[in-house]
């Protein structure tokens, strides 16, 4: 016989819908058999959610990856504007031509 409300239309009077109970491993005896359904129900689902996650995953990867990229190409773009370096040289050029005139002057 199905339990009361099985099947039945919501309606206002009926303020809640029929919904599966956890059941607690640790408290209650299941037979094998029983156990044995409960996994393929939960490879069932985990399958037909499959394709979903399997294409979020490559979105965040291949989104991750075009981030890690970007940053990388930026810093190579970013050190290769920095002439402040070559400033420094010029000027230690400078200075060692002045040194030279001083020394090999009056």
């Amino acid at each position: 016989m199905a339990a009361p409300g099985a099947g039945e239309p919501l309606d206002a009077k009926n303020e809640k819908a029929p919904f599966a109970q956890r059941i607690d491993l640790t408290r209650e005896k299941l037979t094998p058999a029983q156990l044995h359904f409960m996994r393929q129900v939960q490879l069932a689902q985990w399958q037909k959610t499959l394709s979903q996650r399997r294409t979020r995953n490559i979105v965040t990867g291949l989104g991750i990856g075009a981030l890690v990229l970007a940053i990388y190409g930026y810093t190579f773009y970013s050190v290769s504007q920095e002439h402040f370096l070559d400033e420094l040289e010029d000027e230690a050029k400078a200075a060692r031509a002045r040194a030279l005139a001083r020394a090999s002057g009056p």
